[in-house]
Order: structure tokens, then C-alpha cells, then sequence
């Protein structure tokens, strides 16, 4: 299908595999127990008894086992890369003799090198992308075969922001017949889409790697929630001897549900291939059907309803846990968002674990998937602080033209079966102003970062720009015709005098919105979005009362590590979310814009303050009598303020110039509330404070008192309470964490960005009252009791069973 950039339109269905590591072939096996790791250059292809070896479970990041260091790269968060080594022993079964075996990683940052009994099976420089190797020619069937992984990281400010070290995704073994599905190679496009009737068509990718004629029976079906059959076909199919084959096959579905944000319906699709009574290959996929509409004057419409991306940008890594993050805290920091009003997500700036792609499809996320932030040429990393000092220019950039078709490829083929990615981007700012492209428009031109200033002769000519954008959007088209072709440009005066903005299907703006008129009168069929923007309301206006710009990805929906400033500081602090995922005050601002259920909230800030702060936090606690600004967010018509029962704040209409209501007052201590009134005058919603007293106990709150065996992950949130149980808010005590049982103690995080304590240390201070601890099931069953503990203060404790 050809794209239009009047009128854009996208009608099909996608999938996501769930236990597969997104495979659609073979018997995949996780393996992410019982490996060997070594940190610091060595050969250990060779059988060295000085080499020493630590046992862990995957996923594994070292960088954030190492000591946070001023002496290191700030924009790694200040800690450390290096190269680590993994080893891995593991029979094969004799009986597995005559099957094909894989090896599956979902991502290994960065320059690995894998091996199987010392024979190299290949590299991969991108520590995002997932690839298979085919270990089949070097296995021992029956006996011990051992894998090998180098990982070389010592390149450690190769990015602007946290990347990580190590295998810090799954890792699977996945055995398979001769003949089976090729790797990501079932798709599924919709040819049509209503809610009378969809159109499917299903392609199938099959190997046949054995000597003879296949002859095989391809059958699918299209499964709904209540597991009636609502679509089945077969077809014979015929595949030559060390051959491959694709077989296309349509299903037509009457009244189907479709996938939508507030209703993310997945049916199931099985598809199976027989020889003579045998199936020798199968799997199960969810399977979400809709529509899409990318209009330059209208904007976006999801199944034919416009609407609004209300989106935020986020990195992969999740604070103390570094870039190996469990699913679970995904779905905590995704279910938070989707509570905020938050219904789309761009993945900043590289392809990210396949369980948040399945989580999106799941909640019901609108996701913009991102391939490079660098293109041929390097960007400034900064080493010292953040924009300051000399910077440093190691980077994907050195395997851009090597590699970057293959991992587009890679990307596009792994990813194109979720419902919830809606377009694909090739870039991010990679037009920025002399970082590294220069144009002489720069010269006297107006643009969004003055700082870099005119033109510059020396750097790379942005004309470079529009060339490799289109040989990169043609990659994307060869492998996935059903979604638009994007970036995100932060020089769009620049990149409007190439080719760049004519080669993508929409064009995102960083931070672009004072473009936004302008650019749509002269290029009336350019769709435009913001790619990234600040969180101000007036960035919001922008969207909300433009039909033509159909959405925003706010920089950014959660704190993440590295892009840090002057030590100590651990990362940039921008987000909605904090390292931990709790909300900061300014995330119910976005929620009050954002959210279509009545919401409330109310903080507290001294009035003597210079300016009014970003994040009034829940706090009340001042000397008697202080002046004391109270500030309101919310989404009702009108807001009214209590102190201990009274009215202290009288109604006031909600201020669309300021998206705040406030009141001034005297301090006294008590209950302050704040009641929020519909249109009616009616009370719909409530929130209050209470004066807190000193610390005197802790709490914890478990999400779960019962783990599977399977790495599964408890979350406890710890709070320190006065002795009514009151949250204490401006509390800083230390608390110690103790366990006992068959888990793993995986870290705690408070959310401070000026924490440089160690990642793994079992004490960290609460900040504003609360810390996120992190438990891990390790394959083992029994009990464990997780204990807190903090000088001065009542002890609480978390009792886990895992099964």
C-alpha cells in the first residue's frame, strides 16, 4: 500500500507472541538461569583456572553494580562500562538429535561476540536490537555444550543517556523441526476494518531445511476471548529441499471487536503447519484489529474516532534496577501513565524489550517504535555535566553504515506484530544544529537552539540528510507497508531546506511548536505532530486547539538515568514519574489535562519563594501562622478549600490560562481538603493533607504476598508514618533492608536524583517519605520474610510465598 500525505490511512491487524520471546517458530526454552559471569578482559574461550567466575541469573546489567564515580561520564549516569564475559553450561538431549537449535537474545549491550563449543556463531555491535544464531552445526547432542558471551562495553560514553552493560534481556534456546516458521515470519495486515466486517491477511514465512520435499498442511485460526473459533482455513503448501516459502492466506471475520485505548480486545491466532498427521510446528499469537487515519488538517483517528496522542517519551531503564528491568515494573509504570490520561508512548531512541511492546498491546498504548539517534555521523556525549565541558564522540555512529539496514530490518520484523505501534521512526534529532549537520540557513535563522550558533563550514553538510532518510525509510517500507515512515526533528529550519521532511510519511517537531502555523500553511500536506515537548500548558494548547496537530510526547513521562548534570546527579530529573514510578506532584497537573474522570489534587509551597515551584508536594507542616500557597490541579469547574472542616478558600472557577487554581492562607495544623465541583456544583472528587508529626514507624506495602518461581518480582513500597499512620512527607531516615528465603534483594530506589549511593546497597534514605523496594523469586519454592529497619523507629516487615 502507498502512502498519502493528504489523507493517510492504515487498516490492519498485529500480534504479539507472549511466551515465545516474540518467535514465531520452534519450542523456545528461557534460559536465563545459572550463567557465569566474569567482569575485565580476559580469554576465556580457553579453559583458564585463573579466571574467576561469579553465578547469576539473567537479566544482568554490571554497570549498575559498579560505584557511581565524579570521574566518570555524566552522561552514563556517572558509572562504569568495561567488557564482562558469560558462560553458560547446559546439556542437549541426545533424543533432540535431528532438530535445529537457536539461540535467542533479546538484547546484549553492547559489541557482543557469542559462541557455542568455541566456535563463533556472530556479532552484533547494537545493544538493542534481538537476533537469533542458527547453533545447529556445533551442538553436542547428549552431552555438555557450553556458550560464551563477550560483551565489549569499554566504549562507555558511546551514548547520551544510560545504556547499560551485559546481557540485560532474555535469553532463549529454542529447538525446531528441519521444516518450521521462519524467525519473526508470520504477519498478519488488514485489508479491511469496521465493526461489520475485517479482512486478514496472514502471511507465513516457512523453512524447510531438510533434504527432501516438504509436504504440509498449513492451517489457521482466529480464536476470540470466549475461545470460539471465529475464522479457520488451511491450504496446502509444497516446499523444495533446502528451500524457503511464503504462504499469504485471507480470513474474513464478521462484527469483529476492535482494538481500541479504552478497549484493547485481542483475539488469538494459531497457526500450525502439518506433515501427513504430525504438526511439526506451531504457535499462538494475540492478534488486535484496527484502523488508523493520519490526516494534515484533521489530524489522527483511531477506527475512524479522532482523537488526541496524549504520549510521553521514556528511556529503558528503571533507576536502581540499571537497564535490566522486569516486566512487572513495566506494567507499574505503564498502569500509572494510563491513569494520568497517558495514551501513547515513544520509545527513546532504540528498539526496547519486547515485554513492554506486549504490555502496550495489553493496556491499550499508542507507541511510536524509534530505530537510531545517531545517524553517520557522532553527536556530543557530555562527560562532565550536562552541556558543559569537552564532550566525547564514541557512538553507534561507527557501525551506522555497516549496519543500520540490518538492524532497521531486525527492528521492523520483530516489532510489526503489536497493535499498539502506530508508526515507525527512523531518527531522533539527528537534524540538530551543528550536532552534527549545518546548513547556511543557520546563519541569521531563528532556530530552537541558539546555542550552537551559525553556520559551520566544517560539519557535515545537512543536504546528507534527506539521502539517508530516504534510503532508510525504503527499508522500512520493503518490510512493513501498513504504518507511516517518521523522526523526530530538532532542526526543522534546517532540515525544510533538504529532503529529510518530504521522505518521512509524518513529521514529529522536538520542542518546534512556535513552527507548528507556519509550517502547516507552507506545507499543507505535511501531518505534523510534536515528537517531543516541554510538559508547560501552553506546549498542551498547542495540541489541543489545533486540529491539525494531532498529538504530543512529552520529554519526559519518567526520570531515567544518564544526560546528568554536575555530579552528584544520577540523571535527568524531567520526568512525570520518578526512578521509582511514583507520581511527582506535576504528574497530577498532566493528569487535570489529561484525564477525563474528575481528579483533584492539592500541594503547598511557602509564599516567600521567588517563584512558584514545578512540584508543590503534600505537605503540610509550617511554623504557625506562615504565609502559604496552596496549589490546586484539576480537572472539575470549580475547587474549594477546607482547613480542619471550615471553608479557608473560597470556590474558584477553574483557570484555563494558568491550568492551577490557588489559594494564600495561614498555616495551622489540621486537615486541609480540597473539594473539586462539576458544572452542577455538584462534588465529584477530594483530596486533603494532614499535619504530620514526627517519624515513628515504618509501613511497608507489599503489591503481592505470593511470587511464582519463575523470577517473578514483588514490589514494596516502604513509608515512614508518624504515629497516626500519617505519611511523612519531608522524612529522610535511612531504612535497612534484611531478607531470609529463596529471593534475591534487587535494589531500592527513592526516587532522589542527588542519591549516588551504590545500587545494590541494602540501606538507602527515603525521600519524601517513601522508597520502592525490589524482591526477586529465584527459582526456588518456600517462604521469605522481607524486614525494614531504621534507627528511632518501629521495624515493618513483608512476608513472601513462592510457588
Amino acid at each position: 500500500m502507498k502512502f498519502k500525505l493528504i489523507i493517510l490511512t492504515c487498516l490492519f491487524v498485529v500480534f504479539a507472541h507472549t511466551s515465545s520471546a516474540q518467535l514465531s517458530f520452534g519450542d523456545p526454552v528461557k534460559i536465563n538461569t545459572n550463567w557465569q559471569f566474569h567482569l575485565g578482559d580476559c580469554d576465556a574461550l580457553k579453559a583458564d583456572p585463573s579466571i574467576s567466575w561469579r553465578t547469576l541469573n539473567l537479566p544482568h546489567d554490571w554497570s549498575i553494580e559498579g560505584e557511581l564515580s565524579p570521574s566518570l561520564a555524566s552522561c552514563t549516569g556517572y558509572l562504569p562500562g568495561g567488557t564482562g564475559w558469560y558462560k553458560k553450561e547446559m546439556e542437549i538431549p541426545a533424543k533432540k538429535a535431528g532438530k535445529k537449535v537457536y539461540l535467542y537474545f533479546e538484547g546484549i549491550y553492547n559489541h557482543s561476540e557469542v559462541y557455542i563449543n568455541g566456535h563463533l556463531l556472530g556479532k552484533r555491535p547494537n545493544g538493542y536490537v534481538s537476533f537469533a544464531y542458527d547453533a545447529t552445526p556445533f551442538i553436542r547432542f547428549g552431552s555438555k555444550n557450553t556458550i560464551i558471551v563477550r560483551v565489549d562495553h569499554s566504549k562507555s560514553a558511546d551514548s547520551r543517556w544510560y545504556t547499560g552493560s551485559g546481557i540485560y534481556r532474555n535469553v532463549w534456546l529454542i529447538y525446531a523441526n528441519p521444516v518450521h516458521f521462519a524467525q519473526w515470519g508470520i504477519t498478519c495486515e488488514t485489508k479491511k476494518s469496521d465493526t461489520k466486517e475485517a479482512l486478514l491477511k496472514i502471511k507465513s514465512a516457512i523453512e524447510n531445511s531438510s533434504r527432501s520435499i516438504a509436504n504440509l498442511m498449513l492451517n489457521i485460526r482466529l480464536i476470540n476471548k470466549e475461545g470460539k473459533a471465529v475464522a479457520d482455513k488451511s491450504e496446502k503448501i509444497v516446499i523444495a529441499p533446502k528451500n524457503h516459502k511464503t504462504d499469504t492466506i485471507d480470513l474474513k471475520i464478521e462484527s469483529p471487536d476492535l482494538w481500541n485505548l479504552d478497549r484493547p480486545y485481542l483475539y488469538t491466532l494459531e497457526v500450525s503447519i502439518k506433515e501427513g498427521n504430525k504438526i511439526i510446528d506451531q504457535t499462538t499469537i494475540p492478534v488486535g484489529i484496527r484502523n488508523f487515519i493520519f490526516n494534515p488538517n484533521k489530524g489522527f483517528a483511531l477506527n475512524d474516532k479522532w482523537m488526541k496522542l496524549k504520549g510521553v517519551c521514556i528511556h529503558h531503564d528503571a533507576g536502581v534496577l540499571g537497564a535490566a528491568v522486569p516486566k512487572e515494573v513495566w506494567e507499574r509504570r505503564l498502569t500509572t501513565l494510563k491513569q494520568m490520561g497517558c495514551n501513547a508512548i515513544r520509545l527513546s531512541h532504540n528498539p526496547q524489550a519486547p515485554e513492554l511492546y506486549d504490555l502496550c498491546d495489553k493496556l491499550g498504548f499508542l507507541v511510536m517504535d524509534e530505530a537510531f539517534d545517531e545517524w553517520e555521523s557522532p553527536k556530543r556525549k557530555w562527560l562532565t555535566g550536562w552541556n558543559n565541558g569537552t564532550p566525547g564522540y564514541e557512538g553507534s555512529y561507527e557501525f551506522f553504515n555497516e549496519w543500520s539496514e540490518r538492524d532497521l530490518q531486525d527492528m521492523i520484523c520483530r516489532d510489526r506484530n503489536h497493535p499498539s505501534i502506530f508508526a515507525w521512526s527512523i531518527g531522533n534529532e539527528v537534524d540538530y544544529p551543528n550536532d552534527p549537520y549545518t546548513h547556511p540557513i543557520l546563519n541569521g535563522a531563528t532556530i530552537n537552539q541558539p546555542m550552537y550558533g551559525g553556520y559551520m563550514p566544517n560539519h557535515p553538510a545537512a543536504e546528507r540528510l534527506g539521502s539517508i532518510a530516504k534510503r532508510l525509510a525504503s527499508i522500512v517500507k520493503k518490510y512493513d507497508t501498513s504504518r507511516p515512515v517518521t523522526a523526530a526533528l530538532a532542526g526543522v529550519v534546517m532540515s525544510n531546506e533538504t529532503e529529510y521532511p518530504a521522505a518521512l510519511d509524518i513529521a514529529g517537531y522536538n520542542y518546534t511548536e512556535n513552527r507548528y502555523a507556519q509550517d502547516h500553511q507552507k506545507y499543507p500536506n505535511r501531518v505534523i505532530f510534536g515528537s517531543e515537548n516541554g510538559q508547560g500548558l501552553n506546549e498542551w494548547k498547542s495540541v489541543r486547539d489545533n486540529d491539525y496537530i494531532f498529538g504530543q510526547f512529552l520529554w519526559s513521562g519518567i526520570d531515567y538515568l544518564g544526560e546528568a548534570g554536575t555530579w552528584p546527579s544520577r540523571g535527568l530529573g524531567t520526568g512525570l514519574l520518578d526512578f521509582s514510578g511514583f507520581m511527582k506532584p506535576w504528574a497530577y497537573f498532566r493528569q487535570s489535562l489529561w484525564s477525563s474522570a474528575p481528579m483533584i489534587y492539592i500541594g503547598t509551597q511557602r509564599i516567600s519563594k521567588s517563584k512558584e515551584a514545578r512540584d508543590p508536594w503534600h505537605v503540610w507542616n509550617y511554623p504557625t501562622g506562615d504565609s502559604v500557597r496552596v496549589v490546586c490541579f484539576t480537572n472539575t469547574a470549580k475547587a474549594q478549600l477546607l482547613l480542619n472542616g471550615k471553608t479557608i478558600g473560597n470556590k474558584q472557577v477553574y483557570n484555563d490560562q494558568t491550568g492551577t487554581i490557588t489559594w494564600n492562607i495561614a498555616y495551622q495544623d489540621g486537615k486541609l481538603e480540597a473539594v473539586g465541583y462539576d458544572k452542577s456544583d455538584n462534588p465529584v472528587c477530594r483530596d486533603s493533607i494532614i499535619t504530620a508529626q514526627a517519624p515513628y514507624a515504618i509501613i511497608a506495602k507489599a503489591n503481592t504476598n505470593c511470587l511464582n518461581v519463575d523470577q517473578n518480582l514483588a514490589q514494596i513500597e516502604v513509608l515512614v508514618v508518624d504515629k497516626n499512620g500519617n505519611p511523612v512527607t519531608l522524612a529522610e531516615n535511612e531504612i535497612t533492608c534484611k531478607i531470609s528465603g529463596n529471593v534475591e534483594y534487587l535494589g531500592m530506589e527513592a526516587g532522589n536524583n542527588r542519591d549516588v549511593t551504590n545500587y545494590k546497597s541494602s540501606t538507602r534514605k527515603v525521600f519524601h517519605g517513601r522508597l520502592l523496594c525490589y524482591i526477586e523469586s529465584q527459582n526456588k519454592k518456600g517462604k521469605a520474610i522481607i524486614q525494614f529497619t531504621s534507627p528511632g523507629l518501629l521495624s515493618a516487615k513483608s512476608e513472601l510465598e513462592i510457588r
